[in-house]
């Protein structure tokens, strides 16, 4: 891009033009997109074409299934999620308390009730601080946390190249669990053995999770092959409705079954399940600047992860 370009154009970007485009990158699609901002599909559709003029770029492929960042997009996005959040802190450092807060947290589905909720719940945030949550496999919420459109995310530790710009302080380590419903015929076995959990339907993660791997690791060490269907999911009320209705195995992280293993609604096969636990943590970008409100947060999430382990010794 030609430094005559920024020049005379730069005058032109106006913030609209990056709210519609992060919308659009987030949510992969016009639609939900204008839902998101309150505004009609074609007016997100005119934001996004003034934009493109404006660069001189094609950002988004647009096809059946939704819009999909171009390699042009993808730079484009870094840079104004980049952008945004520094919009933000620069705001609060000139009126801190003024303008209102917003917490951009990610948490994957298996963690948010168990921890993040219970965090929040703890927390006494001022007036006018909104505390954003957002769902979603780890990989994905790794990547937008790298972009800026997170602040924090409270996820599993992952490979090397998803961690880069980014810290990982430890919490706790979650086990895996095998989840039934009372009554399961597995339940009348003292100890029922691995090979005896093949015949029934098998309740997974999905198969790109360090969860989902440690479960597949778990389950070839002892050469079991699953005989009956095999359901994919990261929801946990799926999991938990199939589980406890049908004679379904919900294989899935303690903190997830927790509340309905308590309440007697699901209950865990007496299985040796060692080597399963995965790390959960808090993660940030390396160069962010925590603001107080969210230093809050961090502090209270690290609580009650604290208190989780403590009561957890080894899967129950």
């Amino acid at each position: 891009m030609s430094y005559e370009f920024r020049a005379s154009h730069i005058h032109r970007l106006q913030l609209r033009h990056l709210h519609c485009f992060l919308a659009v990158a987030r949510l992969g699609h016009l639609g939900r997109a204008a839902e998101a901002l309150a505004i009609s599909q074609p007016a997100v559709t005119k934001t996004l074409a003034d934009l493109e003029d404006l660069l001189g770029l094609r950002l988004f492929e647009r096809g059946r299934r939704g819009a999909r960042l171009t390699p042009a997009g993808q730079g484009f996005l870094r840079h104004a999620s980049q952008v945004m959040a520094a919009l933000d802190q620069a705001l609060e450092s000139v009126a801190p308390g003024q303008a209102p807060t917003v917490l951009r947290l990610g948490a994957l589905p298996t963690v948010v009730n168990a921890i993040v909720a219970a965090g929040v719940r703890s927390l006494g945030l001022p007036s006018g601080t909104t505390v954003r949550v957002e769902t979603g496999a780890n990989r994905e919420l790794l990547a937008r946390l790298q972009r800026g459109e997170l602040d924090a995310v409270v996820g599993r530790l992952s490979e090397p190249e998803r961690l880069q710009g980014l810290t990982f302080e430890h919490l706790y380590a979650e086990p895996l669990i095998v989840a039934v419903r009372p009554g399961h015929p597995l339940l009348d076995k003292r100890r029922p053995s691995p090979a005896q959990l093949a015949p029934h339907d098998w309740i997974l993660p999905l198969a790109d999770t360090m969860i989902r791997h440690n479960a597949d690791s778990w389950l070839q060490g002892h050469g079991v092959l699953p005989q009956g269907a095999v359901i994919e999911t990261l929801s946990v009320s799926l999991g938990r409705e199939l589980a406890a209705t049908g004679d379904a195995l919900w294989f899935t992280p303690l903190g997830a079954a927790e509340a309905d293993l308590e309440r007697g609604v699901l209950v865990a096969l007496p299985l040796a399940l060692s080597g399963t636990e995965e790390p959960v943590g808090w993660l940030m970008r390396s160069d962010a600047q925590p603001s107080p409100a969210l230093q809050a947060v961090r502090a209270a999430v690290r609580e009650q992860a604290q208190r989780r382990q403590r009561r957890w010794s080894g899967p129950r």
